[in-house]
Order: C-alpha cells, then sequence, then structure tokens
C-alpha cells in the first residue's frame, strides 16, 4: 500500500501557469480623405463606416468601428458669435465625466498652418466616453467630437480598443483642414 502510494504521489512537479494576456487583434489602420459636403475635410481610418447621426445635425457624423462596437460622433457647428457657448459646452460635457472618471488628461491642440486650435480630454476610468474633443479656426467652424462604446463602461476591458480609436481621432485632427 505505502508503495502504491509513492508510485501515485512521484509526478512531475507542479508549475505554475503563465499568467495569460488577451489578444486583440485589429485591422491595420489605413487612412483616406473622407469627401463630403460640408465645409471641412479629414482623412479617416478606411475600417470606419460613415453613418448619420441619429439627431439631426448639419454635417455632423459618425464614425462607425462595428468590430471594436465604438463609434466617433462628430459634430459641426458654424460659428456665429457663439463660439465662447460652443467653447463652454464642450468643456461642460467633458466635466459631466468627472462622476465616473478617474482622471481627465487635458491636451491642447495647435495646428497654425490649418488654422485649427483645439483640446483633447482623454478620460480615464469607468466613464461613458473615453474621450473628448474640439477643434476650431476660432472664427467660422467649430468640430467636437467624443469616443463611445457599445458596452458596459468598464475601462481595462475597452483600453485596448480605445487607444485604437484614439489614435484615430489624433490622425483626424492633425488632417483636418477647413473648406473656405
Amino acid at each position: 500500500m505505502v508503495l502504491l502510494l509513492g508510485f501515485v504521489s512521484c509526478n512531475e512537479d507542479v508549475l505554475p501557469k503563465p499568467k495569460g494576456y488577451l489578444s486583440l487583434e485589429y485591422p491595420k489602420p489605413m487612412y483616406a480623405e473622407m469627401k463630403s459636403t460640408c465645409p471641412y475635410t479629414f482623412e479617416k481610418n478606411i475600417h470606419a463606416e460613415i453613418e448619420a447621426p441619429k439627431w439631426k445635425s448639419y454635417c455632423g457624423l459618425n464614425l462607425n468601428y462595428p468590430k471594436l462596437k465604438g463609434k466617433i460622433h462628430i459634430t459641426y457647428s458654424p460659428i456665429n458669435n457663439n463660439l465662447k457657448m460652443l467653447l463652454r459646452d464642450a468643456q461642460n460635457l467633458t466635466q459631466e465625466h468627472t462622476v465616473k472618471a478617474d482622471g481627465i488628461v487635458t491636451i491642447p491642440y495647435e495646428n497654425k498652418k490649418q488654422r485649427a486650435y483645439g483640446m483633447v480630454y482623454d478620460v480615464e476610468g469607468d466613464a461613458a466616453s473615453a474621450l473628448q474633443f474640439y477643434v476650431t479656426d476660432s472664427v467660422n467652424h467649430f468640430l467636437s467630437g467624443s469616443i463611445h462604446f457599445h458596452a458596459k463602461p468598464n475601462y481595462d476591458s475597452i483600453l485596448p480598443a480605445s487607444d485604437y480609436l484614439k489614435k484615430d481621432v489624433k490622425i483626424l485632427m492633425e488632417s483636418l483642414k477647413w473648406k473656405e
């Protein structure tokens, strides 16, 4: 009996399993100029589908990413003695996320050559929007946007997809051109 017990217990040493990491593969981003009748243009990821927003908005649109279950919502407003109000609304919309956010990193944006000035708000934590931004020429055009996912906000789970869309917002802002 002791011999049988010794034989059964002489297996290989038990080794801890290596930590597993979630392996998500997203399509390699490729960009092309978005053509429209709106007073602006920018380069968008070819993997994003352009949708009209559910609300009526002059030259607003959604960039839908079905594989990521996320969208970049874009709103356009012409400036007509309302720049202060547009800036205040964009900043207040971001501040509404402070309840759920662990932090909001503010990143100023400036491209003098394209007359594009704005702000990016990188929202950390379980907030409804992972990123908010606006860009304006301060005279005629005001473009704002945000990233949203079709899922309950869970910062750790959506972080890879969020990072992917944040890079697309960066390209959008850097390639933005106002039409005259």
